[in-house]
């Protein structure tokens, strides 16, 4: 599907690109295009493309781990302006029902997340999802 499309196969790098390089090489880069079998990324500044540049063949075969043969074989790094990517929309979790109470295995689970908003959302989608089982 991918191999024949281009376009999709540019989207799919885009979208691997961060979890590949991680925050903070993000913000310093944008996947600009495909040249044959060079993925071409911009780079903020001449520091970070040194960087980018030892690091290549990492990042190429953590790009083949995550795509297969859809990776490119190479990088090309471009220094230029990066603008930031667009904000991500919040993630709308519904209240639960008022009636569910979690089972105990699943509210130890929940204990274990550090983070308070992170732990209510993932209380507040277990109980709608067994909800769905209790009626």
């Amino acid at each position: 599907m991918f191999n024949g499309n281009p376009t999709a196969r540019m989207v799919l790098l885009r979208s691997v690109w961060p979890r590949i390089v991680g925050p903070d090489i993000a913000r310093r880069t944008r996947v600009q295009a495909l040249s044959g079998e060079q993925l071409q990324v911009r780079v903020t500044d001449a520091r970070w493309m040194r960087v980018l540049h030892r690091m290549q063949a990492r990042l190429v075969s953590d790009l083949q781990r995550a795509v297969g043969t859809l990776a490119p074989r190479r990088l090309g790094f471009i220094e230029g302006h990066v603008e930031s990517p667009p904000a991500e929309p919040p993630i709308n979790v519904p209240a639960s029902p008022p009636h569910a109470i979690p089972p105990a295995s699943v509210a130890a689970a929940a204990a274990a997340i550090g983070d308070a908003e992170t732990r209510k959302a993932f209380l507040r989608s277990a109980a709608l999802y067994l909800a769905r089982f209790e009626r």
